[in-house]
Parts: C-alpha cells; structure tokens; sequence
C-alpha cells in the first residue's frame, strides 16, 4: 500500500468525514450492511453463527453475533483512516484479514459491493456535504484496502 497514495487534501476530507460517522459506528454499520444485503443478497448465506442460518437480512441485521462483525468492520475502516499517512503499516493486517474472508467463502468481487455501500453509508450520514471529492477520496482509500486484503487471496493460493 503506498502511502503518498492519498494526497494530504484527500486525507483531510476523509478524516472530516469519518469524524460525524465515528460518532455512532454501529448505526451507520447498520446502514452499510442493509444496503450491501440489499445490492447482493447471495453474501447473507456467508453469515452464520452457532451455524444458524438467517432467513432475512432483517434477521441477520438483528443478531447480536452479527451486530458484533459490523462494530469490527467499522473499526477496521477507523483503522484506516487513523493510519492515513501510514497505510502500509496495515498491509500485514489486512491481508491475514482477506485470507479469513477467503476461508469462510468471500470472493474479491463482493469487495465492490462493499465499496459501494460503504459509499452510500457516507452519502446517507453527511448527505449534502457529501461531496465528488469526498467520493474519490474515500474510493481510493478503500481501493487501497481491498488492495491489501486480495493479498490475503494470493498468498492463500500459493500455500495450497
């Protein structure tokens, strides 16, 4: 991950904008996670804990487990933004953390439905100050996420 990725204007914009989000992490996990069952609903099937199957994503958005994984998946994207000058010290991270969602099913193009609904989730919370340049901004930061995390997919293929 290169860190001179994000130029220091693309940093600000993102750490503006994390700033109202992080003020309630779960409620706007919950969003992300709404519309990302609602762009793909094939990945509900991928959740299961005590191999509980969910029937809706209402359901699954309900659980307790899974209301867990959305209060870890917002603190990796806070990770992110609080290592913005730095994301290569990550890299280790993300990429066991792609091996893991390669190991329980995850493919990397449901990255780009993550992607969007991240996006949304941020369009939703900061509404009109929502800007093109904060769109780019956190599309690159989440580029360079993915990135790292599809790491985990390689490594994992050449030590089978």
């Amino acid at each position: 991950m290169e860190s001179g990725r994000l130029s220091s204007t693309e940093q600000a914009l993102i750490r503006e904008s994390w700033q109202k989000v992080s003020s309630n992490l779960l409620q706007h996990g919950i969003v992300l996670f709404t519309r990302l069952f609602d762009l793909d609903p094939d990945l509900l099937p991928l959740f299961q804990y005590n191999c509980k199957q969910f029937s809706s994503p209402q359901e699954c958005l309900s659980s307790p487990a899974f209301l867990d994984h959305i209060r870890k998946v917002m603190l990796v994207i806070d990770a992110a933004v609080t290592h913005l000058e730095n994301l290569s010290s990550l890299e280790e991270y993300l990429t066991n953390l792609g091996k893991k969602h390669q190991a329980v099913g995850v493919k990397v193009d449901s990255f780009s439905a993550v992607g969007e609904s991240l996006l949304f989730m941020l369009e939703k919370c900061l509404g009109t100050a929502f800007s093109p340049d904060i769109r780019e901004a956190w599309t690159r930061l989440y580029g360079a996420v993915v990135k790292a995390m599809s790491c985990g997919w390689d490594a994992r293929k050449e030590g089978e």
